[in-house]
């Protein structure tokens, strides 16, 4: 089955764009926005409304696939492509994207995808926004040429065998990081609750507010959670540790922090993701090293979450050969084509990190959902409810999907084994 057209709308996401670095220099909240001017380039306010863009491929048989550009909530910083403003790239998708990829076949998913990954425009590589919503929708347009899940497609092309029961979902409760927690322990989400702990106010100038924080999770998941409950911590400190500490990150009084919030968290594991922002990937590496050796040697059992300029393909791989994280985020949006989130994750077998499907608050609905499949595809350690900051319908979307395509692979396969009974008989 052939792509016949491709076709561009531009639209909103499930959050804001945040000028992160803006906010680190101290802009101050002013209700749901930031007073202040912003620092980061294509930013017009501190906080701005997230956008899309709306990728509709259509299909020989009439049918029309969807797929969505989003970029990350902190788009510009760190490492990452600069703020995505879908009115610019329209054209892009429906002129140079369209003339690549009309009129071949659907269901060659990686040809398709890699040659979306090395088109060039005016001599500068794709948006990741766009290598990333393009490419779900070559996902389901593959899928659906197949008669099959876009599991199934991204397992073909990754080599794997797809997860039998839903992965992990890690929830995030935005700055309302009480009462959407509440909502998790409710849930009985494994993973929880991300927290958004991104200015010394959050954390306290010596720690102690993240600590309280810490010992109120153990206590109200004990309450409301449900029976046998037990939940896995992950906290996004967006390097605030750092800025309250300081290097090296391997003396005593770093350590003895990371005891501090070990004992909190008791009996429950606990993961800490961003602990700094070094400024860079080789002195973010080289610190997130150090901070790991200490810990070891004073066998405290807090995990280190890389975030901060592990962006790329290239940056996992560079996280993971350091061994500078127990788990590396895989920032969807950031890896644009979505198989290379799969081969990331896929990079982590074998090794002692483990990955962590992410992405960001600001997606759609739609984007999540095909990341629930790569998921899925690979088996990750876990994966982010998204999008929105609300907790619920990110998680309902996420969850839901997983559980749906288990139960459609589950029939497919009984189906099959009935056909081929029926036809040895």
């Amino acid at each position: 089955m052939k792509l016949t057209g491709i076709h561009a709308t531009p639209g909103y996401a499930g959050f804001f764009f945040d000028d992160q670095r803006a906010i680190k220099q101290g802009a101050k909240q002013d209700g749901f926005t930031y007073e202040g001017e912003p620092v980061t380039d294509g930013f017009e306010e501190i906080r701005q409304a997230g956008e899309t863009l709306i990728v509709d491929i259509s299909l020989e048989d009439g049918s029309t696939i969807r797929g969505d550009c989003a970029a990350v909530q902190y788009s510009g910083a760190g490492g990452r492509d600069p703020l995505f403003q879908p009115e610019e790239y329209a054209p892009v998708v429906e002129g140079p994207v369209a003339d690549e990829l009309v009129g071949r076949d659907a269901t060659d998913f990686l040809a398709n995808a890699e040659l979306l990954e090395e088109l060039a425009v005016e001599g500068k590589r794709l948006h990741t926004a766009i290598r990333y919503g393009v490419s779900q929708a070559l996902l389901g347009a593959a899928a659906k040429a197949d008669g099959t899940t876009k599991t199934d497609v991204l397992a073909d092309a990754l080599g794997t065998d797809p997860a039998t029961e839903p992965v992990p979902v890690f929830g995030q409760s935005g700055d309302d990081r009480y009462t959407n927690t509440e909502k998790m322990f409710v849930k009985g989400v494994p993973v929880l609750p991300h927290a958004l702990i991104n200015s010394v106010e959050k954390i306290g100038e010596d720690g102690e507010t993240l600590v309280e924080y810490v010992e109120w999770l153990t206590q109200r998941s004990q309450e409301l959670g449900p029976d046998d409950y037990e939940p896995r911590f992950h906290i996004d400190v967006y390097g605030m540790i750092g800025e309250i500490f300081g290097p090296p990150y391997d003396r005593d009084e770093v350590v003895d922090y990371f005891v501090t919030l070990e004992e909190a968290a008791a009996p429950y594991p606990i993961q800490i993701e961003g602990p700094m922002d070094a400024g860079n990937r080789k002195a973010q590496i080289e610190e997130m090293v150090e901070l790991r050796e200490g810990l070891e040697a004073a066998d405290v059992a807090v995990d280190v979450v890389a975030d901060e300029w592990c962006n790329t393909f290239e940056d996992v791989q560079a996280f993971v050969d350091a061994g500078a994280a127990d788990l590396v985020q895989i920032k969807t949006p950031d890896l644009g084509g979505i198989h290379r989130s799969g081969q990331a994750v896929r990079y982590c077998e074998g090794t002692n990190t483990r990955a962590y499907l992410g992405g960001t608050c600001n997606e759609t609905a739609t984007s999540s959902r095909a990341c629930a499949h790569v998921a899925l595809a690979t088996d990750a350690a876990q994966v982010l409810a998204k999008p929105g900051m609300g907790f619920d319908e990110g998680y309902m979307i996420v969850e839901n999907e997983m559980r749906r395509t288990i139960a459609r692979r589950k029939r497919d396969q009984q189906l099959t084994a009935s056909d081929e009974v029926t036809a040895d008989d």
